[in-house]
């Protein structure tokens, strides 16, 4: 399993998002889950509308690609029009650990014609993830409701030989999260193609010590 570190590694003291938090999460072994968008005409970090004050994405790639691109971005697509500049980034920095998210549909396709990873998604208001075959792993994503999630669902995607990242219940305010994660941690399935993505990567990965 790998963890992933919502924002990067923030708390009180380190703002989610922020270049601090995003660096701090590599230099404490975890990849991370970040959201990217336009803004005149660079690639930056920032989940909401964008200004002059987001951190340009280019510094992120620069950083994974200083640490052998051991430690996988899950890169949330807040804006269309961006393929371009990041199969740039992937290339002038050897990144291949990473996959691509929360895309619309058209740019979705245009991503699979370019050869770039994605993942499709799975929610309970997503039955039926959208591109299935083409897409390099499911993320899945239990907003309200997460009794639908099941070792055999996920035996059935890995099986079909797609990576899975789960979106810990702790990212929705769920504070008994670590009921999930004791059910998951207690499923018969190839844990080397699964992620965990949480707000809590020092507690997740005390707490999955043995399927990491």
């Amino acid at each position: 399993m790998q963890i992933l570190a919502h924002r990067g590694y923030w708390n009180s003291k380190i703002p989610s998002n922020s270049p601090l938090a995003l660096k701090t999460a590599i230099e404490n072994g975890y990849g991370f889950e970040s959201d990217v968008r336009d803004y005149i005409g660079r690639m930056v970090i920032s989940h909401n509308i964008a200004d002059a004050s987001c951190q340009d994405a280019e510094e992120v790639f620069k950083w994974l690609s200083e640490y052998g691109d051991r430690y996988c971005f899950a890169i949330n697509i807040k804006a269309d029009g961006l393929k371009d500049i990041l199969r740039e980034y992937f290339e002038r920095y050897n990144i291949k650990n990473y996959f691509l998210f929360d895309m619309s549909v058209p740019q979705m396709v245009e991503f699979a014609e370019m050869g770039l990873r994605f993942f499709t998604r799975r929610s309970e208001y997503e039955t039926e993830p959208v591109m299935y075959e083409q897409a390099s792993g499911v993320w899945i994503d239990g907003f309200k409701q997460i009794d639908w999630i099941t070792d055999e669902l996920l035996r059935k995607y890995i099986s079909d030989g797609k990576e899975v990242c789960l979106v810990s219940p702790d990212l929705h305010g769920k504070t008994d999260y670590k009921l999930f994660w004791d059910k998951l941690r207690s499923w018969n399935i190839g844990f080397s193609k699964v992620l965990l993505c949480t707000d809590h990567p020092d507690e997740a990965r005390e707490f999955f010590k043995d399927k990491i």
